[in-house]
């Protein structure tokens, strides 16, 4: 079987960076997340064009900085990220890969990619399929396609966990076997026969 576990919330607690960037800008939560497209559902927002890797954070924050009137020359997405490991969850994912493969499907952008790359958080998997190299994010049906075309494996053989329910269907929609992550005691029950 292949596992595919997303990061942020499953394997990693998530930080609302949002929150902490526009304080520090000195702008509220809402204007912030409304230039920067994190509150629309659109492939052409600015977020959107960060996660599927279509744009650099770099150019990121220069087309905010004209929108918002801010002057940004520091990454914020990078030095703000500080997320922490679920020790339950990395302990599940140990015990899978005695017998399974199992491998990292995030939806991230640039600057967190590096910020786990350079603390090591992708090597306790086999492989990292990220939205901001593969050009799709999740729910985009895509996104599975590539990793189930790259891991030669049918949509049956394998098992997604996610932490938001849209992904979890999107991919059931595929007949991938998902798991809609609450905790890691959960979880555990539901995969413990695959140990």
């Amino acid at each position: 079987m292949l596992f595919i576990f997303d990061m942020g919330g499953v394997v990693t607690n998530t930080a609302n960076l949002a929150e902490r960037i526009s304080k520090e800008l000195n702008i509220s939560k809402e204007t912030f997340q409304n230039i920067s497209g994190m509150d629309i559902d659109s492939k052409d927002s600015l977020f959107a064009r960060l996660s599927n890797g279509q744009i650099s954070a770099k150019t990121f924050w220069e087309e905010f900085s004209k929108k918002s009137g801010c002057k940004i020359l520091t990454d914020y997405w990078h030095v703000f990220f500080h997320a922490d490991f679920i020790q339950g969850t990395v302990d599940i994912i140990n015990s899978l890969k005695k017998k399974n493969r199992v491998v990292c499907g995030t939806n991230t952008i640039e600057s967190h990619y590096l910020n786990h790359l350079e603390r090591g958080d992708y090597s306790i998997f086999d492989q990292t399929y990220a939205s901001n190299i593969l050009g799709y994010s999740k729910p985009d049906l895509a996104f599975w396609k590539i990793i189930l075309l790259s891991e030669n494996v049918k949509p049956e053989e394998a098992f997604f966990i996610d932490d938001r329910i849209d992904n979890c269907e999107a991919a059931k929609s595929l007949g991938i076997n998902t798991h809609h992550f609450v905790s890691p005691e959960l979880l555990r029950k539901d995969v413990e026969k695959y140990f």
